[in-house]
Protein backbone atom coordinates (compact mmCIF):
# COMPACT_ATOMS: atom_id res chain seq x y z
CA UNK A 1 0.00 0.00 0.00
CA UNK A 2 1.02 3.65 -0.50
CA UNK A 3 3.28 2.92 -3.44
CA UNK A 4 4.40 -0.64 -2.61
CA UNK A 5 2.66 -3.64 -4.16
CA UNK A 6 0.80 -5.65 -1.49
CA UNK A 7 2.69 -8.74 -0.43
CA UNK A 8 -0.32 -10.29 1.28
CA UNK A 9 -4.07 -10.06 1.57
CA UNK A 10 -5.64 -8.59 3.51
CA UNK A 11 -3.42 -5.60 4.16
CA UNK A 12 -3.79 -4.36 7.72
CA UNK A 13 -3.84 -0.62 8.48
CA UNK A 14 -3.52 0.78 12.02
CA UNK A 15 -4.88 4.28 12.68
CA UNK A 16 -3.28 6.09 15.62
CA UNK A 17 -5.82 8.68 16.78
CA UNK A 18 -4.22 11.58 18.64
CA UNK A 19 -6.27 13.81 20.96
CA UNK A 20 -8.65 16.11 19.03
CA UNK A 21 -7.97 14.31 15.74
CA UNK A 22 -9.87 15.30 12.59
CA UNK A 23 -12.89 13.04 12.15
CA UNK A 24 -13.26 14.07 8.51
CA UNK A 25 -9.70 13.02 7.67
CA UNK A 26 -10.06 9.75 9.60
CA UNK A 27 -13.34 8.68 7.99
CA UNK A 28 -12.09 9.76 4.55
CA UNK A 29 -9.26 7.26 5.07
CA UNK A 30 -11.27 4.32 6.39
CA UNK A 31 -14.36 4.41 4.18
CA UNK A 32 -12.54 3.77 0.85
CA UNK A 33 -11.03 0.62 2.41
CA UNK A 34 -14.47 -0.62 3.41
CA UNK A 35 -15.82 0.19 -0.05
CA UNK A 36 -12.90 -1.63 -1.71
CA UNK A 37 -13.74 -4.80 0.23
CA UNK A 38 -17.42 -4.48 -0.68
CA UNK A 39 -16.85 -3.72 -4.37
CA UNK A 40 -14.27 -6.49 -4.83
CA UNK A 41 -16.15 -9.13 -2.85
CA UNK A 42 -12.89 -9.87 -1.02
CA UNK A 43 -11.28 -8.83 2.24
CA UNK A 44 -8.52 -6.74 0.72
CA UNK A 45 -8.05 -4.50 3.75
CA UNK A 46 -8.51 -4.73 7.50
CA UNK A 47 -7.96 -1.95 10.01
CA UNK A 48 -7.88 -1.10 13.67
CA UNK A 49 -7.82 2.06 15.77
CA UNK A 50 -5.14 2.88 18.33
CA UNK A 51 -4.70 5.58 20.93
CA UNK A 52 -1.56 6.50 22.83
CA UNK A 53 -2.66 4.77 26.03
CA UNK A 54 -5.41 2.46 24.79
CA UNK A 55 -8.07 4.70 26.36
CA UNK A 56 -10.96 6.42 24.60
CA UNK A 57 -10.01 9.46 22.54
CA UNK A 58 -12.14 12.42 21.45
CA UNK A 59 -12.08 13.91 17.98
CA UNK A 60 -12.12 17.66 17.40
CA UNK A 61 -15.91 17.42 16.97
CA UNK A 62 -16.21 15.75 20.43
CA UNK A 63 -17.15 12.34 19.03
CA UNK A 64 -15.45 9.71 21.19
CA UNK A 65 -13.74 6.63 19.74
CA UNK A 66 -13.09 3.50 21.79
CA UNK A 67 -9.84 2.17 20.23
CA UNK A 68 -8.88 -1.44 19.78
CA UNK A 69 -5.48 -1.07 21.46
CA UNK A 70 -2.62 1.18 22.50
CA UNK A 71 0.20 2.14 20.17
CA UNK A 72 2.51 0.44 22.67
CA UNK A 73 0.78 -2.94 22.36
CA UNK A 74 2.18 -5.59 19.98
CA UNK A 75 1.23 -4.58 16.44
CA UNK A 76 1.24 -6.52 13.18
CA UNK A 77 0.33 -4.02 10.47
CA UNK A 78 1.41 -3.07 6.98
CA UNK A 79 1.01 0.66 7.65
CA UNK A 80 0.46 3.00 10.57
CA UNK A 81 -1.52 6.19 9.93
CA UNK A 82 -1.18 9.01 12.47
CA UNK A 83 -4.40 11.03 12.57
CA UNK A 84 -4.21 14.44 14.25
CA UNK A 85 -6.08 17.71 14.21
CA UNK A 86 -6.24 21.03 16.01
CA UNK A 87 -4.00 19.99 18.92
CA UNK A 88 -1.11 18.63 16.86
CA UNK A 89 1.46 21.05 18.25
CA UNK A 90 0.36 20.42 21.82
CA UNK A 91 1.01 16.67 21.49
CA UNK A 92 4.58 15.98 22.62
CA UNK A 93 4.76 12.40 23.88
CA UNK A 94 8.36 11.14 23.71
CA UNK A 95 7.33 7.52 24.31
CA UNK A 96 4.83 7.62 21.44
CA UNK A 97 7.46 9.16 19.14
CA UNK A 98 9.94 6.44 20.10
CA UNK A 99 7.32 3.79 19.36
CA UNK A 100 6.70 5.25 15.89
CA UNK A 101 10.45 5.16 15.25
CA UNK A 102 10.51 1.52 16.35
CA UNK A 103 7.66 0.61 14.00
CA UNK A 104 9.37 2.40 11.10
CA UNK A 105 12.63 0.53 11.79
CA UNK A 106 10.70 -2.75 11.73
CA UNK A 107 9.80 -2.05 8.10
CA UNK A 108 6.27 -0.72 8.54
CA UNK A 109 5.11 2.09 6.27
CA UNK A 110 4.36 5.11 8.47
CA UNK A 111 2.36 8.18 7.52
CA UNK A 112 0.20 11.02 8.73
CA UNK A 113 -3.02 12.69 7.68
CA UNK A 114 -4.17 16.25 8.31
CA UNK A 115 -1.72 17.53 10.96
CA UNK A 116 -0.38 14.05 11.73
CA UNK A 117 2.73 15.21 9.89
CA UNK A 118 3.66 17.18 13.03
CA UNK A 119 3.97 14.00 15.10
CA UNK A 120 6.01 12.34 12.34
CA UNK A 121 8.34 15.35 12.15
CA UNK A 122 8.79 15.36 15.94
CA UNK A 123 9.57 11.65 15.72
CA UNK A 124 12.33 12.39 13.21
CA UNK A 125 10.60 10.25 10.58
CA UNK A 126 10.32 12.85 7.80
CA UNK A 127 13.97 13.83 7.42
CA UNK A 128 15.00 13.18 3.83
CA UNK A 129 11.39 12.61 2.70
CA UNK A 130 8.97 14.87 0.84
CA UNK A 131 6.00 15.69 3.02
CA UNK A 132 2.86 17.78 3.15
CA UNK A 133 0.25 18.91 5.67
CA UNK A 134 -3.14 20.63 5.67
CA UNK A 135 -2.77 24.10 4.11
CA UNK A 136 -3.79 25.81 7.35
CA UNK A 137 -0.74 24.31 9.05
CA UNK A 138 1.84 24.71 6.26
CA UNK A 139 3.37 27.99 7.43
CA UNK A 140 3.76 27.05 11.10
CA UNK A 141 5.02 23.62 10.00
CA UNK A 142 7.75 25.17 7.85
CA UNK A 143 8.64 27.58 10.66
CA UNK A 144 8.95 24.72 13.15
CA UNK A 145 10.74 22.27 10.84
CA UNK A 146 12.78 24.31 8.33
CA UNK A 147 14.98 21.32 7.49
CA UNK A 148 12.12 19.35 5.93
CA UNK A 149 11.11 19.22 2.26
CA UNK A 150 7.54 20.51 2.67
CA UNK A 151 5.13 20.82 -0.26
CA UNK A 152 1.61 22.22 -0.50
CA UNK A 153 0.24 19.23 -2.43
CA UNK A 154 -2.77 17.06 -1.57
CA UNK A 155 -0.60 14.15 -0.52
CA UNK A 156 2.95 12.88 -0.79
CA UNK A 157 4.06 9.27 -1.03
CA UNK A 158 7.85 8.97 -0.74
CA UNK A 159 9.11 5.42 -0.28
CA UNK A 160 8.00 4.19 3.17
CA UNK A 161 6.51 7.52 4.24
CA UNK A 162 3.27 9.18 3.24
CA UNK A 163 1.64 12.40 4.36
CA UNK A 164 -1.71 13.86 3.41
CA UNK A 165 -3.55 17.12 3.89
CA UNK A 166 -6.85 16.94 5.73
CA UNK A 167 -10.51 17.24 4.86
CA UNK A 168 -11.40 14.91 2.00
CA UNK A 169 -7.85 14.65 0.61
CA UNK A 170 -7.30 11.26 2.34
CA UNK A 171 -10.18 9.96 0.21
CA UNK A 172 -8.18 10.82 -2.91
CA UNK A 173 -5.00 9.30 -1.46
CA UNK A 174 -6.74 6.04 -0.56
CA UNK A 175 -8.42 5.76 -3.96
CA UNK A 176 -5.05 6.33 -5.65
CA UNK A 177 -3.50 3.68 -3.39
CA UNK A 178 -6.29 1.20 -4.15
CA UNK A 179 -5.59 1.77 -7.86
CA UNK A 180 -1.91 0.96 -7.33
CA UNK A 181 -2.74 -2.10 -5.21
CA UNK A 182 -5.65 -3.60 -7.13
CA UNK A 183 -6.13 -1.72 -10.40
CA UNK A 184 -7.92 1.29 -11.81
CA UNK A 185 -11.23 -0.51 -12.29
CA UNK A 186 -11.69 -1.21 -8.58
CA UNK A 187 -10.52 2.30 -7.66
CA UNK A 188 -13.09 3.84 -10.00
CA UNK A 189 -15.86 1.68 -8.53
CA UNK A 190 -14.83 2.81 -5.03
CA UNK A 191 -14.89 6.45 -6.14
CA UNK A 192 -18.32 5.98 -7.67
CA UNK A 193 -19.58 4.33 -4.49
CA UNK A 194 -18.31 7.36 -2.53
CA UNK A 195 -20.06 9.69 -5.05
CA UNK A 196 -16.56 11.11 -5.61
CA UNK A 197 -16.84 12.06 -9.26
CA UNK A 198 -13.43 13.70 -9.64
CA UNK A 199 -10.44 11.89 -8.12
CA UNK A 200 -7.58 14.29 -7.52
CA UNK A 201 -3.93 13.36 -8.02
CA UNK A 202 -1.05 13.74 -5.52
CA UNK A 203 0.31 17.02 -6.80
CA UNK A 204 -2.98 18.81 -7.25
CA UNK A 205 -3.10 21.96 -5.13
CA UNK A 206 -4.92 21.85 -1.79
CA UNK A 207 -6.48 25.29 -1.93
CA UNK A 208 -8.82 26.77 -4.47
CA UNK A 209 -7.15 29.19 -6.91
CA UNK A 210 -6.99 32.79 -5.75
CA UNK A 211 -9.74 33.87 -8.14
CA UNK A 212 -12.22 31.45 -6.54
CA UNK A 213 -11.19 32.36 -2.99
CA UNK A 214 -11.71 36.10 -3.45
CA UNK A 215 -14.22 36.13 -6.29
CA UNK A 216 -12.32 38.20 -8.86
CA UNK A 217 -11.04 37.30 -12.31
CA UNK A 218 -8.77 40.17 -13.41
CA UNK A 219 -5.42 38.47 -14.17
CA UNK A 220 -3.29 41.49 -13.21
CA UNK A 221 -5.02 41.82 -9.85
CA UNK A 222 -4.64 38.10 -9.24
CA UNK A 223 -0.95 38.33 -10.13
CA UNK A 224 -0.43 41.14 -7.61
CA UNK A 225 -2.19 39.17 -4.86
CA UNK A 226 -0.14 36.06 -5.63
CA UNK A 227 3.00 38.21 -5.35
CA UNK A 228 1.82 39.45 -1.95
CA UNK A 229 1.19 35.90 -0.73
CA UNK A 230 4.69 34.89 -1.81
CA UNK A 231 6.30 37.71 0.18
CA UNK A 232 4.59 37.82 3.56
CA UNK A 233 7.79 37.52 5.59
CA UNK A 234 9.67 40.06 3.47
CA UNK A 235 7.03 42.49 2.20
CA UNK A 236 7.72 44.25 -1.07
CA UNK A 237 6.89 47.85 -1.91
CA UNK A 238 3.81 49.05 -3.76
CA UNK A 239 6.07 49.92 -6.71
CA UNK A 240 7.38 46.33 -6.81
CA UNK A 241 3.84 44.93 -6.66
CA UNK A 242 2.78 47.18 -9.53
CA UNK A 243 5.81 46.16 -11.60
CA UNK A 244 5.12 42.47 -10.95
CA UNK A 245 1.61 42.96 -12.36
CA UNK A 246 2.73 45.12 -15.28
CA UNK A 247 0.84 48.16 -13.97
CA UNK A 248 1.49 51.62 -12.66
CA UNK A 249 0.90 52.16 -8.94
CA UNK A 250 -2.16 54.25 -9.74
CA UNK A 251 -3.61 51.50 -11.93
CA UNK A 252 -2.95 48.92 -9.22
CA UNK A 253 -4.66 51.06 -6.58
CA UNK A 254 -7.67 51.51 -8.85
CA UNK A 255 -7.93 47.74 -9.44
CA UNK A 256 -7.95 47.06 -5.70
CA UNK A 257 -10.45 49.81 -5.02
CA UNK A 258 -12.84 48.74 -7.81
CA UNK A 259 -12.69 45.00 -7.09
CA UNK A 260 -11.94 44.70 -3.37
CA UNK A 261 -12.99 48.09 -2.00
CA UNK A 262 -9.67 48.67 -0.27
CA UNK A 263 -6.12 49.78 -0.98
CA UNK A 264 -3.31 47.36 -1.88
CA UNK A 265 -1.49 48.32 1.32
CA UNK A 266 -4.48 47.47 3.51
CA UNK A 267 -5.06 44.16 1.73
CA UNK A 268 -1.36 43.26 2.13
CA UNK A 269 -1.41 44.13 5.82
CA UNK A 270 -4.49 41.96 6.32
CA UNK A 271 -2.70 38.97 4.76
CA UNK A 272 0.32 39.44 7.03
CA UNK A 273 -1.72 39.87 10.20
CA UNK A 274 -3.86 36.84 9.45
CA UNK A 275 -0.69 34.83 9.01
CA UNK A 276 0.50 36.12 12.38
CA UNK A 277 -2.79 35.07 14.00
CA UNK A 278 -2.36 31.55 12.63
CA UNK A 279 1.19 31.34 14.01
CA UNK A 280 0.09 32.63 17.41
CA UNK A 281 -2.68 30.06 17.60
CA UNK A 282 -0.81 27.03 16.33
CA UNK A 283 2.87 27.34 17.25
CA UNK A 284 5.03 28.01 20.27
CA UNK A 285 6.94 30.77 18.49
CA UNK A 286 7.65 33.87 20.57
CA UNK A 287 5.76 37.02 19.73
CA UNK A 288 8.95 38.52 18.28
CA UNK A 289 9.44 35.45 16.07
CA UNK A 290 5.84 35.70 14.88
CA UNK A 291 6.34 39.40 14.17
CA UNK A 292 9.44 38.75 12.04
CA UNK A 293 7.79 35.83 10.22
CA UNK A 294 4.92 38.15 9.32
CA UNK A 295 7.10 40.94 7.97
CA UNK A 296 7.32 43.29 10.98
CA UNK A 297 10.65 44.73 12.08
CA UNK A 298 9.83 44.97 15.80
CA UNK A 299 7.53 43.33 18.33
CA UNK A 300 6.17 46.71 19.44
CA UNK A 301 5.18 47.76 15.90
CA UNK A 302 3.63 44.35 15.32
CA UNK A 303 1.66 44.48 18.60
CA UNK A 304 0.35 47.95 17.82
CA UNK A 305 -0.89 47.01 14.35
CA UNK A 306 -2.30 43.71 15.63
CA UNK A 307 -4.33 45.49 18.31
CA UNK A 308 -5.62 48.03 15.76
CA UNK A 309 -6.69 45.21 13.43
CA UNK A 310 -8.17 42.63 15.81
CA UNK A 311 -8.94 44.82 18.85
CA UNK A 312 -6.79 42.72 21.17
CA UNK A 313 -3.06 42.10 21.57
CA UNK A 314 -0.98 39.19 20.24
CA UNK A 315 -0.52 38.05 23.85
CA UNK A 316 -4.31 38.00 24.31
CA UNK A 317 -4.68 36.04 21.06
CA UNK A 318 -2.41 33.32 22.38
CA UNK A 319 -4.23 33.26 25.72
CA UNK A 320 -7.59 32.97 23.93
CA UNK A 321 -6.30 30.03 21.86
CA UNK A 322 -4.93 28.23 24.92
CA UNK A 323 -8.19 28.75 26.82
CA UNK A 324 -10.15 27.39 23.85
CA UNK A 325 -7.94 24.31 23.70
CA UNK A 326 -8.43 23.72 27.45
CA UNK A 327 -12.18 24.07 27.03
CA UNK A 328 -12.24 21.58 24.17
CA UNK A 329 -10.11 19.17 26.17
CA UNK A 330 -12.52 19.45 29.09
CA UNK A 331 -15.47 18.76 26.78
CA UNK A 332 -13.62 15.76 25.38
CA UNK A 333 -13.00 14.37 28.86
CA UNK A 334 -16.65 14.95 29.73
CA UNK A 335 -17.74 13.16 26.54
CA UNK A 336 -15.50 10.21 27.40
CA UNK A 337 -17.02 9.98 30.90
CA UNK A 338 -20.54 10.14 29.46
CA UNK A 339 -19.58 7.43 26.96
CA UNK A 340 -18.27 5.22 29.75
CA UNK A 341 -21.34 5.88 31.95
CA UNK A 342 -23.65 5.01 29.08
Amino acid sequence: MFGARPVRKPQHIAFLLLPRFSMMAFTSSVEPLRAANRQSGEELYTWQTLSVDGERVAASNDVVIDPHASIHDPLAADAVVVCAGVRAYQFNDAAAFARLQELARSGMTVGGICSGSVALARSGLLKGYRCTIHWEYVEPFVENFPELDVTATLFEIDRSRFTCSGGTAPLDMMINSIAMDHGEDLALRVAEQMVHTFVRHPHDAQRMPVQHRIGVSNPKLLGAIAHMEAFLENPVSLNELARSAGLSTRQLERLFRDNLQQTPSRYYLDLRLRRARLLLRQTGMTILQVAVASGFSSASHFARRYREWFEHSPRDERAFAEALHRSRDARGESSEKDFAAG
